[in-house]
C-alpha cells in the first residue's frame, strides 16, 4: 500500500513538471477578462428580469 502511495506521489510531481504555468501578466489579463464578462452578463440578466417583471406585471392587472 505504501509503495502505490509513494509511486502515485511521484507520479504527480513528474506531471506537474509538465505543466506550462500562465505568467503573472497573463493570469491577471484572464482575471480582467472574467469580471468584464462576469458584469455584463450581470447587467444583461438584470434588464432581462426587469423587463419581463414589468410585463407580466403589466399584464396581470
Amino acid at each position: 500500500m505504501s509503495n502505490k502511495v509513494s509511486e502515485f506521489l511521484g507520479d504527480v510531481k513528474a506531471e506537474l513538471k509538465k505543466v506550462t504555468w500562465p505568467t503573472r501578466k497573463e493570469t491577471y489579463g484572464s482575471t480582467v477578462v472574467v469580471i468584464i464578462l462576469v458584469l455584463m452578463v450581470g447587467v444583461f440578466l438584470w434588464a432581462v428580469d426587469t423587463a419581463l417583471s414589468t410585463l407580466i406585471r403589466t399584464l396581470l392587472n
